[in-house]
């Protein structure tokens, strides 16, 4: 067995030819979507709904307290003390408010349970639905299992106070049950303003994501369909400059697989947009084969393969692409072979080039990451991609897939390279 260094390409890797490229940067997209209603963003008239229900508890007290004949000074300290019990639940409300230092938190709520409980024994019930803000604040800023101990604690104050003062069990009842519903309620809104924020955010980064996707397969499309078409024009083209005067009947013929491979390009610029293209690996490897062997690359092809799936066709005859145009980037190839089998229900295709040297990096801005992209691809079929290079010196990309890809992806039908 042979002891030659391999590395399984990964997304986001680079061949030997290629460094690492930089991540691509997110797209940028403004938070927010549609209107929940009449235009109002979703957080914002959710929270506009948390409000308008604490305001809601807060009126029905104030009616409570007023309507009672009480002296002028009382009314104020009632009507401030309210003032300050809505401060405290709307920050208590606010996003981010349980992850507040556990000093802040403690200095919130015993300056809201004093603002809580002192009035009632001026106001009494009159006052009970305060009780109710401070059950819903209680489960929003402390653990879960104080939380819920200090709330059934409250609500069974609500039921022992009202009893010690002389009301009916019925209506001390009554005071405790409406505690814990109006806490369950402040509670719930809380949560569900802060459910639709998250939400709207996770909208917006997802639309972030889908658009840096997006990008990331245009640019590989556009790397894996031309970089082997513009080397293919380059080559051809340096080889009728070299055969114009001195064989100009094969210099013509050359010019017509410029033209071929010219229009085939323009092709797949037009259908990169709109998803993968149909490509076939055998007649890949007799393009290919004709591409080398114009650049002097003594070739050996042998596919040995039945008919494939769409999807494993098209990602061999990618992979294909991109290890020829690795060998067209190097002068100094002498020979390539280019193998296809099948084993053990999967398709094997063998690239392998001579004339690499290991510790070549290319210095090119424009460097690309073809193997990198290659793997996303094969990634998506159930497949994998291993490039190595051999005891022999020989550079190899390795490509496996299963006959049965496990993944769909989208092809379209267009001819192939001549």
């Amino acid at each position: 067995m042979s002891s030659r260094t391999a590395r399984r390409i990964v997304p986001g890797e680079s061949s030997p030819y290629e460094p690492p490229e930089d991540a691509a940067e997110s797209a940028r997209l403004p938070d927010g979507g549609p209107g929940a209603a009449g235009g109002i963003p979703a957080p914002r008239l959710a929270r506009a709904m948390l409000i308008a229900v604490l305001l809601s508890f807060l009126l029905i007290t104030i009616l409570n307290i007023t309507r009672e004949t009480m002296r002028p000074y009382m009314l104020v300290i009632g009507l401030v003390s309210l003032g300050l019990i809505f401060a405290l639940q709307l920050r208590h409300s606010a996003a981010g408010a349980a992850r507040a230092s556990g000093r802040a938190k403690l200095l919130t709520l015993g300056l809201q349970a004093a603002l809580t409980y002192v009035p009632l024994f001026f106001f009494r019930s009159e006052w009970g639905a305060m009780a109710g803000f401070l059950a819903g604040s209680v489960l929003l800023l402390l653990p879960t299992w104080i939380g819920w101990s200090l709330y059934g604690c409250i609500g069974l104050t609500m039921l022992c106070l009202p009893m010690a003062e002389g009301e009916p069990l019925y209506d001390s009842a009554y005071y405790a049950e409406s505690t814990l519903l109006c806490g369950l309620v402040v509670y719930g809104f809380t949560w569900l303003t802060e459910l639709v924020v998250r939400v709207q955010a996770t909208r917006g980064e997802l639309a972030r994501t889908a658009v840096a996707n997006e990008r990331l397969r245009f640019a590989r499309d556009l790397h894996d369909l031309l970089g082997y078409s513009l080397s293919a024009i380059t080559l051809k083209s340096e080889l009728i400059h070299r055969l114009v005067l001195s064989h100009p009947e094969r210099a013509r013929d050359e010019i017509g697989t410029v033209l071929t491979i010219s229009r085939q390009s323009l092709a797949d610029v037009r259908m990169v947009a709109s998803g993968y293209r149909k490509m076939s690996l055998s007649q890949e490897a007799t393009s290919a084969g004709s591409v080398l062997s114009a650049a002097e690359v003594v070739v050996e092809v042998a596919i040995q393969l039945g008919p494939l799936a769409p999807q494993v066709d098209t990602v061999l005859a990618t992979v294909l692409r991109e290890g020829i145009t690795n060998v067209l980037r190097h002068s100094e190839v002498r020979y390539c072979t280019i193998k296809a089998w099948e084993q053990d229900d999967r398709a094997m295709l063998s690239v392998v080039n001579d004339g690499v040297d290991p510790g070549r990096r290319d210095p090119s801005p424009h460097r690309g990451t073809g193997l990198g992209n290659l793997a996303v691809r094969l990634g998506d079929v159930g497949g994998s991609l291993i490039a190595s290079v051999r005891d022999d010196g020989c550079f190899e990309v390795l490509a496996e897939a299963p006959l049965r890809p496990v993944g769909p992806v989208a092809v379209q039908e267009s001819e192939p390279i001549a």
